[in-house]
């Protein structure tokens, strides 16, 4: 698994500074009549998705980044909901597709940012902030114990007797 020391090198906060750029171009093609309270809000929602994303990272808590975590995926969300009524508005009609554009990458923020929570959730580690020399050396050793445990399972599958009904190539996937 990679291992980030800085927000900027992340996939997902490097996608979520792209909605940001490509947002905020929308918003200086979009026609005078977008009032400036929707565009304001849809620029604060488009940078929001980065920042939370910064700030957890920052943070130093396995809970604390997944709660900005899940503040960066509403944010996402709120882009998208905006988003969509912008399409429906007929003097928007000619950006309908730049909208469309959009709106996929603040979809793919949202599943980068939930992929990450979902990981995190069943991460035995709390954070750098909780981590010392021994909790990370235990943490290293039942990593390692789970890694020979799957090797040794592949194992004996593979030498396993070929009508072996757990025999890899009669297995189902």
């Amino acid at each position: 698994m990679a291992s980030y020391k800085r927000f900027e090198d992340l996939p997902v906060w490097q996608t979520a500074a792209d909605l940001y750029d490509r947002t905020d171009d929308f918003i200086d093609r979009a026609p005078p009549r977008l009032r400036h309270s929707f565009r304001d809000q849809l620029e604060r929602a488009a940078l929001s998705v980065s920042n939370n994303i910064a700030a957890g990272f920052e943070r130093g808590s396995t809970n604390e980044l997944l709660a900005f975590l899940y503040l960066a995926r509403g944010s996402a969300g709120e882009v998208r909901s905006m988003l969509t009524l912008a399409s429906r508005r007929p003097y928007l009609s000619n950006l309908r597709s730049e909208i469309s554009n959009l709106i996929s990458l603040a979809e793919s923020c949202s599943r980068q940012i939930r992929a990450w929570a979902d990981s995190l959730q069943n991460s035995e580690i709390a954070g750098p902030r909780h981590l010392n020399e021994q909790s990370r050396a235990a943490y290293e050793k039942r990593q390692a114990r789970v890694a020979q445990a799957n090797a040794f399972n592949q194992l004996i599958l593979q030498h396993l007797p070929p009508d072996h009904p757990m025999h890899p190539a009669n297995r189902k996937t």
